[in-house]
């Protein structure tokens, strides 16, 4: 029978000197815990497996690794090489520097957040980014959420709440996380009907709808990253919105990424823009704040006037109100727009509009800096559930490994973590999407890793 008398108490840890430093650290109460964790594992692993009892050194070294575990942050930084510009899993966009400056500035001491500076009185939140949105897009008023999956829902709730709202069967989609337009509906309380077919649509389908049934609303629902191709039809925005205005029905515009650049530009498939949207004559118009926008998640809505005054009262609004940080953020990021300088300034268009020569030429800098790797021809992909089977050339560093899962899990390992991805039992790394900032913990890292491989 193992002897745990010889397993030391709390009270003698406490008074060894090495567990100073580590309370300084970590304070009493959870190096305490700690100290309890670790001697009941100790306890365990005596009694089942007979295993000696460690030293007291040995046993404090532990507890200041399980309480370094225990409070290491599970959400952090990420260096995205993968390609895949709005990568879901990874945050989606990232923010542009004056963007990061002003939110640093909201939130490092006080501010003017619901507080009127000219009267003295209770100001509202929403005029921060409301002025803006206003100022950008034309339109009578905008109103900024947590997201744009609760911008649906609000509107749904505010304006349709146990009345029609017709959807049509092409656009009665599924995207990440399991959000389905018909279930977002339901839970708003609007009573979903549905028209046209899953591939065609036609114009009468809402003159029918609309003849024979008192309608509150008419949603469009954007594809997101789900295409229709081959024989398919769907009439135009502009025909759905004079249809629904001449039976007096508002139409709602989900419009998903929020795209205030034409992407066709950039050589890709042209992304319905929210200034088309507007001069279409949508009542009002839904999207992300962290897609093609390129800045902090929220959901934006702007549109008529009166519309949004009965979606800012409704009680689900104070549900899902943005703070602080999501409202200054948003602010700078859409100044960008208004200064004509998003291509510059904002990363995810600096990424869509960086030249091929300039990526071709920093996968040849790492390729020199590691001494290894091939250049090849690849693509990117913009992601975030936009533009759906787009990508864009790029140059990519291709890494010969002989066990390439081990290496991406390795980068995985790394601080900061790396991600790629693999393909044809290659390592492939694209510079597109590493921010400039980064690149040199990334190849200091990398080349780390290499070192003990025999990557090529």
């Amino acid at each position: 029978m193992p002897d745990l008398s010889q397993l030391p108490s709390i009270d003698r840890l406490l008074n060894h000197p090495a567990l100073q430093d580590v309370i300084s650290d970590f304070g009493r109460p959870l190096s305490l815990e700690g100290m309890r964790s670790v001697l009941e594992d100790i306890r365990q692993e005596v009694l089942q497996k007979g295993s000696p009892i460690p030293g007291e050194t040995e046993i404090i070294v532990q507890v200041k690794s399980r309480l370094n575990t225990w409070l290491t942050p599970t959400l952090m930084p990420v260096i995205n090489a993968s390609g895949v510009i709005l990568h879901t899993n990874l945050g989606r966009a990232p923010l542009s520097q004056a963007t990061i400056r002003t939110m640093m500035a909201a939130v490092s001491g006080y501010s003017n957040l619901e507080f009127n500076l000219s009267t003295g009185k209770r100001g509202k939140r929403s005029v921060h980014a409301g002025k803006i949105l206003t100022m950008l897009t034309g339109t009578e008023s905008g109103f900024v959420v947590n997201n744009n999956a609760g911008a649906v829902l609000l509107t749904l709730s505010a304006l349709a709440n146990k009345k029609p709202v017709l959807v049509s069967r092409t656009q009665l989609v599924e995207i990440g996380g399991g959000f389905r337009i018909p279930d977002v509906m339901r839970q708003s309380g609007a009573k979903l009907i549905e028209i046209g077919t899953t591939n065609r649509l036609h114009l009468y389908d809402f003159e029918n709808a609309l003849a024979e049934n008192e309608v509150a609303l008419v949603l469009v629902a954007h594809h997101s990253n789900f295409k229709l191709i081959g024989f398919h039809s769907e009439p135009t925005l502009e025909e759905i919105v004079s249809v629904a205005h001449q039976h007096g029905v508002p139409v709602v515009h989900d419009l998903g990424s929020g795209a205030l650049l034409d992407t066709a530009q950039y050589g890709l498939a042209h992304e319905p823009t929210v200034q088309e949207s507007v001069a279409a004559g949508c009542d009002l118009i839904c999207f992300s704040g962290d897609k093609l926008v390129g800045g902090p998640q929220a959901g934006i809505i702007i549109g008529r006037e009166a519309l949004i005054k009965r979606i800012q009262v409704h009680p689900l609004a104070r549900a899902l109100r943005a703070d602080k940080l999501t409202l200054s953020g948003l602010t700078a990021t859409l100044t960008h727009y208004l200064k004509d300088e998003a291509e510059t300034h904002i990363p995810i268009w600096q990424m869509i509009a960086r030249p091929l020569d300039s990526i071709k030429a920093s996968a040849e800098n790492w390729r020199q800096y590691l001494g290894r790797g091939t250049l090849v021809e690849g693509r990117s992909t913009v992601g975030g559930g936009s533009l759906p089977m787009e990508e864009m050339p790029t140059w990519l560093l291709t890494l010969e490994v002989t066990a390439p899962d081990k290496i991406l899990q390795a980068l995985r390992q790394a601080q900061p973590p790396i991600i790629a991805r693999i393909e044809n039992d290659r390592v492939l790394l694209d510079p597109r999407t590493l921010l400039p900032e980064q690149e040199a913990v990334f190849l200091r890292n990398l080349l780390a890793i290499l070192e003990k491989t025999n990557a090529k």
